[in-house]
């Protein structure tokens, strides 16, 4: 994302929605494997939900905090 300057644009939490993304589409935000992210909820680095049949999901907002730090 880019402003109108061609500067990088950072989304904010509260700009993003409260969505929640699977871990493959985390690892596709951040070009890793979905173990990886998997691990990143398993140490603590990014908060995680479990659905009602044990699946991770992650708040959106979460992760573009996590993003912004990553690239900033």
């Amino acid at each position: 994302m880019t402003d109108a300057a061609g500067a990088p644009g950072v989304i904010t939490p509260g700009l993003a929605s409260q969505h929640t993304l699977t871990p493959g589409q985390v690892a596709a935000m951040f070009n890793v494997n979905p173990k990886t992210v998997a691990r990143w909820a398993s140490s603590g680095l990014l908060g995680s939900i479990r659905t009602p049949g044990g699946h991770r999901r992650f708040r959106e907002s979460d992760v573009v905090e996590l993003l912004n730090r990553r690239t900033h």
